[in-house]
């Protein structure tokens, strides 16, 4: 493993307010509504257990896995599944939750994914957004933080399958 020199970028406290206002902005729209809240695989998970732990709302747990980074520091922009959905979701609510927006490539990909199956409503969470790396326009309903095009480390996002265990996010100085 390549040790990083990380400074912290947000904290574990603002990531847990922005948790707690995201839920509570998806708990008021989706009030005596079943939901059907979609981890996107491996990146959203901490903040995915999070945002549910914070939802008053009848829901279900579904896991979709995708790869787009390949061990890269950014998104090669080849999608590639490796967990698909168990349940069909035809006619449900879905909630969305991402890691990150960069590119905007993954996300307009898991929408598309998503809307093929025919849900009665979707709606996109995402931790991160980093509008200067947009490759193609890509709309999201609710951005906890907007960031620059650095990368980043923390809270499910890793390097090479580590990082993810710290509970803050950290901005990586250098790359050895």
């Amino acid at each position: 493993m390549n040790t990083l020199k990380l400074s912290t970028y947000i904290s574990e406290t603002e990531i847990q307010k922005k948790v707690k206002d995201i839920a509570g902005k998806l708990n008021q729209t989706f009030k005596n509504k079943p939901v059907v809240v979609i981890c996107v695989l491996k990146g959203s998970f901490m903040f995915y257990s999070d945002l549910i732990r914070n939802l008053d709302l009848e829901l279900q747990c579904e896991f979709f896995g995708v790869s787009s980074y390949h061990g890269n520091t950014t998104s090669s922009g080849e999608v590639k599944v490796t967990l698909d959905l168990t349940y069909p979701v035809e006619d449900k609510n879905l909630i969305l939750v991402e890691d990150i927006v960069d590119t905007g490539l993954t996300m307009n990909y898991l929408k598309a994914s998503m809307l093929s199956r025919k849900p009665k409503s979707l709606t996109t969470v995402s931790l991160l957004e980093k509008p200067d790396a947009l490759k193609v326009p890509c709309e999201v309903d609710h951005v906890g933080f907007k960031i620059p095009n650095d990368f980043v480390v923390g809270y499910g996002l890793d390097y090479q399958g580590y990082y993810r265990n710290l509970p803050y996010i950290a901005q990586v100085q250098d790359l050895q």
